[in-house]
C-alpha cells in the first residue's frame, strides 16, 4: 500500500499529465499520480524526466544497466518493474535485466557494463564511493560529456528510487508486459 494517496485532485493540469502518460506508457503511473498532490512538484519533475530523455551521448544500453543498478541498490520495486519494460524496449534482453541484481556472478556484461553497474552503485550508496581508480577505468570507455551523462542518469534515478521507495510504491505489472509466453510443446493438447 502506498503511503501517499495515489487519487490526487483532478485538476486540468493532473488530468493532462495523467492522458499523456496513459498514452505514452498504457497506464497512468504511480509515481505521477502521487506526485499529483502537488502540480508544482509534478510539473517541475516532469521537466526533467523530458529533458533527461534528449540527452543522447551515452548508448541507452549503459544507461538502462545503470539506472537498473541503482535501483536495485535502492530497493525501489516500482524502478525495477518500470526499468525492465523500458529497457527491453530499448532491445535489452531480459535474462540480462534479471542478471542486474548478482551481476558481478554473471559472465552477460561486458568490462564496460560491469564498470557502469559498479559506478551506479558506488554513487548509490550513502555515502557515496566513488574513486578515482573507478572514474578513471570508466574514462577509459567514456569521454567526459559522457560520464557527466551517466553521473545524472544514476543521480535522477536516485531521485526516482527514493521517491517512490518512500512512497510505499511498488510494481505496476510493467514487467509482465515483457515477458515473453512460454510455447506449448508441438502437438500437445492445450
Amino acid at each position: 500500500m502506498s503511503r501517499i494517496s495515489l487519487d490526487p485532485p483532478r485538476t486540468l493540469g493532473y488530468r493532462l499529465a495523467s492522458w499523456l502518460t496513459r498514452r505514452k506508457f498504457g497506464a497512468e503511473l504511480d509515481p505521477a499520480r502521487a506526485m499529483g498532490h502537488h502540480m508544482a512538484v509534478s510539473t517541475g519533475y516532469g521537466m526533467l524526466e523530458a529533458q533527461a530523455l534528449r540527452w543522447k551521448a551515452v548508448p541507452y544500453r549503459l544507461k538502462d544497466l545503470a539506472v537498473m543498478a541503482s535501483a536495485v541498490k535502492i530497493g525501489c520495486s516500482w524502478c525495477v518493474d518500470f526499468g525492465t519494460w523500458e529497457s527491453t524496449t530499448h532491445g535489452i534482453p531480459l535474462e540480462k535485466l534479471e542478471a542486474v541484481p548478482a551481476w558481478r556472478g554473471s559472465d552477460l556484461f561486458t568490462e564496460e557494463e560491469r564498470l557502469v553497474m559498479e559506478y551506479a552503485e558506488a554513487m548509490t550508496a550513502d555515502p557515496p564511493e566513488v574513486t578515482d581508480e573507478l572514474s578513471a577505468a570508466l574514462r577509459g570507455f567514456l569521454n567526459e560529456r559522457q560520464l557527466v551523462e551517466l553521473t545524472m542518469m544514476v543521480a535522477l534515478e536516485n531521485l526516482r528510487s527514493r521517491f517512490n521507495a518512500a512512497a510505499g510504491l511498488t510494481g505496476q505489472g510493467f514487467k509482465d508486459r515483457c515477458e515473453i509466453p512460454r510455447r506449448e510443446a508441438e502437438g500437445a493438447s492445450p
